[in-house]
């Protein structure tokens, strides 16, 4: 049974009571509610028509939900993946909506074999290179772009697409002089009626009553006919053709970068929110899993003309706040969705795209914290700065967001890197309790001209060993007198094969100069390395490496005491 439930999670849900599909159905009707109106918003956003985000709303909700490990997690489309996908078919815009509508499928196909491969090979520890504040910083600017990039359709003016986001944002800020009235007063009225709804009637579904009163208005005044506005018109009625997107050697070259950075990023959202849920309902969650399900979800669904979906922050909220207790709630869903597209396409026609605009305006405001990137700038400045770097490369490459990402995860791999060949290294002193402090926190420690006592915090390996010799012996150098070197190794966690010639080398070079080199708190694995190696022996084994400081400084005082030498140390 346990290998039926590897390969298919939804055979491990609870079994099937009155209660649970009740409390399934509800959140599963409540989800559909938000989603519905949600999904060709976002449709929009990735720059196809309505229609299509019902088709990502469909298939992916099920298929992620069976072959997830989440019970909660809501999967279709999403704000920012539908962003990054807008920004990848960008540049083939120009070739007609037929060829950007195949490009979409067949990039929801590169998305899926890719967290597929990714959840297979169990390699879903690759996600970590986009660091949590690369993240914090994108999520920042890609929520200003996507609320900027609605701004057009609220005032009811055309807005261009070029290589520069900033330039496109100052084009539609120089019709102000045109701006359609009618538009503004059904986005700012919808977005105001949302905001309200949420706030004041959490139980209430904003979403659906704001969409559901606006067609009603739009109908009833003649938003498009007798005003000019524009709605999302004709959707097609029925389920989608099943299709096997094409594959074009040259196209598909362009979109693999975008197809990688939207699989981290789709999968760092939706496992965010899994975890969060996994820690309320104290279920387990895999990693890998739950990229083999995403990846499944963007399979199945780009075969039913979807776009990529991934795990949704708001929905899944929704889903678990509303009483879902298993998957069969997203399975309902998409039932939902389903008598959507047979039945009810006809009574989405009045919707006015303004309010389309204003469903994603409200979407992405709970992405904005900027909050965030301060914490990460106290918590740890490196990390703030990739923060910032992130955020603000990401809104000057725009709409290219998968530069400024990548410009972000860059930067951190190289700060993190720099930090692994230069690790922390103190020099020491003798506190007043006895313990050894770093010289440059308390300046003022007594030190000894015979004892140079230091510390490496860091593993001994070949990107950073010639930096430990050359501290050691600069070191040296400053106090000419010493006749001792302590090396602290309570943070030397590995030595390899290059860490240990060096040393090898080091403790020879200072014992021909009169000068020994002694070692307190090593490691076992570090241990093991030296004694398979002689180094231990070389460095005189139990004479010269010791469990703690303490006992080494006794002993090389002991030491200095019978050759006569002065005692102890002064201050």
């Amino acid at each position: 049974m346990a290998i039926m439930t590897r390969f298919f999670p939804f055979l491990a849900w609870p079994r099937i009571t009155r209660a649970t599909l009740h409390a399934d159905s509800v959140a599963g009707i409540t989800v559909a509610l938000v989603l519905i109106p949600q999904s060709m918003a976002y449709a929009q956003l990735a720059g196809l028509p309505p229609h299509y985000g019902l088709y990502s709303a469909f298939l992916p909700c099920i298929v992620g939900a069976l072959f997830g490990s989440s019970k909660q997690l809501s999967t279709g489309p999403v704000a920012v993946v539908s962003l990054l996908t807008g920004s990848a078919l960008m540049p083939f815009a120009a070739m007609g909506n037929d060829v950007v509508v195949s490009l979409a499928i067949a990039l929801s196909l590169l998305v899926g074999l890719t967290q597929l491969a990714l959840g297979l090979f169990r390699l879903g520890v690759v996600v970590n290179f986009l660091s949590h504040p690369v993240i914090i910083g994108f999520t920042n600017a890609a929520a200003l772009i996507i609320g900027l990039s609605q701004l057009s359709k609220i005032l009811g003016v055309k807005m261009g697409r070029s290589d520069h986001f900033a330039h496109d944002i100052w084009g539609v800020l120089l019709q102000m002089d045109r701006i359609h009235m009618p538009s503004l007063i059904f986005g700012v009225g919808s977005f105001a009626a949302m905001w309200i709804l949420k706030k004041y009637l959490p139980k209430v579904p904003n979403i659906l009553v704001a969409v559901g009163g606006c067609i009603a208005i739009s109908y009833a005044v003649g938003f498009e006919a007798k005003l000019g506005g524009a709605v999302v018109g004709v959707i097609p009625q029925g389920l989608p053709h099943l299709v096997i997107p094409s594959l074009d050697s040259g196209m598909m070259h362009s979109l693999v970068g975008s197809a990688v950075v939207i699989s981290l990023v789709g999968f760092m959202e939706a496992i965010s929110i899994a975890k969060a849920m996994a820690t309320k309902t104290r279920d387990r969650l895999d990693p890998n899993q739950e990229l083999i399900g995403q990846g499944l979800a963007n399979v199945c669904g780009c075969l039913t003309q979807s776009f990529p979906t991934s795990g949704s922050f708001s929905r899944s909220a929704v889903n678990i706040n509303a009483g879902a207790l298993t998957g069969l709630s997203s399975a309902i869903t998409s039932l939902v969705v389903l008598v959507t597209l047979l039945f009810l396409t006809p009574f989405l026609y009045h919707l006015p795209q303004p309010v389309l605009a204003a469903v994603i305006m409200m979407a992405v405001v709970g992405l904005i914290h900027f909050q965030a990137i301060l914490h990460a700038w106290k918590a740890n400045k490196p990390d703030g700065a990739a923060a910032m770097l992130t955020f603000v490369a990401t809104l000057w490459v725009a709409p290219h967001l998968d530069k400024g990402i990548m410009i972000g995860a860059i930067f951190s791999l190289v700060v993190y890197l720099y930090q692994v060949m230069r690790p922390r290294v103190a020099i020491l002193g003798r506190f007043n309790d006895g313990t050894l402090r770093d010289t440059k926190v308390h300046p003022h420690l007594p030190t000894d001209d015979r004892i140079i006592a230091i510390r490496f915090d860091g593993q001994l390996f070949f990107a950073n060993v010639s930096y430990f010799e050359d501290t050691i012996l600069s070191a040296v150098a400053a106090q000419p007198d010493a006749s001792y070197v302590l090396v602290v190794g309570d943070g030397i966690n590995r030595l390899d094969a290059s860490g240990e010639e060096v040393v090898h080398h080091l403790v020879e070079r200072l014992k021909k100069n009169g000068c020994t080199v002694v070692f307190s708190g090593l490691k076992k694995q570090v241990l093991d390395v030296m004694r398979r190696t002689g180094l231990f022996s070389l460095i005189g084994g139990d004479h010269n490496i010791f469990a703690d400081e303490h006992m080494a400084l006794t002993n090389i005082y002991q030491r200095m005491q019978d050759a006569r030498h002065r005692p102890l140390l002064h201050g």
